[in-house]
């Protein structure tokens, strides 16, 4: 991953004193890039993300690695190893797919041959109310046999496999630092009991893009998703 990263940040406190998001504890001010923005949306970014997998036909559990704390961009924050499309690499999906496998092997040590081999789970955006934008395609893919992730100990300085369901807890208790996207897809993955499961359900979906909304009411913000009240 580059300076920046595909995952969206998330605010609680409106514009102009917007000081908190999810990354981060409530009185420090975000990084540049990642304030409200209350004029015209900028132009996001193609970024690409991998959600890799093991457990086979018995558990679900995903990686996750910890971004160097000293980084401009979330630092110190737990995501899937991802980050955005070289121009070399072209557009469109072959491009994601590539630039999946690279920033995987870039950030996590894992080594993936085969880009079709990806299962396109998710595509989000982050919202046009922040200043910092990515277009970021999600795709899953198990751990390949005999390879185990290495931090590079740059960009990503800690790795760690979860279960969905214990990274959300681990958050909660306050043990790792989510941003909202992550979250998001740990909630959704926590449905499933298996990584065999999984993957049969991501090979049918149509995937549709996700765009999150800032709604500033008074005093507060919220994030909402497509069907919430009010989005």
């Amino acid at each position: 991953m580059d300076s920046t990263g595909p995952e969206d940040p998330v605010y609680t406190d409106p514009p102009p004193a917007a000081r908190a998001r999810a990354a981060i504890a409530p009185g420090e001010r975000p990084a540049p890039g990642e304030e409200y923005n209350p004029g015209a949306p900028t132009l996001p970014r193609q970024a690409a993300t991998v959600i890799l997998l093991r457990g086979g036909a018995d558990a679900l559990e995903v990686l996750l690695v910890r971004r160097n704390p000293a980084a401009r961009f979330m630092g110190g924050v737990w995501v899937f190893p991802g980050g955005a499309v070289d121009a070399e690499e072209g557009d469109g999906d072959r491009a994601h797919r590539a630039a999946a496998i690279r920033e995987l092997g870039e950030e996590a040590g894992v080594v993936l041959d085969d880009p079709d081999a990806l299962v396109k789970f998710s595509r989000w955006i982050t919202p046009a109310e922040v200043k910092t934008r990515f277009d970021t395609h999600f795709f899953l893919a198990p751990l390949p046999p005999s390879q185990e992730p290495r931090v590079d100990g740059e960009e990503c300085v800690e790795h760690g496999w979860f279960s969905p369901r214990a990274a959300l807890d681990a958050h909660a208790a306050g043990e790792i630092v989510l941003v909202f996207p992550t979250i998001k897809h740990l909630e959704q993955l926590a449905a499933f009991v298996s990584v065999n499961a999984l993957l049969a359900h991501a090979r049918g979906l149509v995937v549709e893009p996700v765009l999150p909304r800032v709604v500033v009411e008074g005093d507060s913000a919220s994030v909402l998703l497509p069907g919430d009240p009010g989005y």
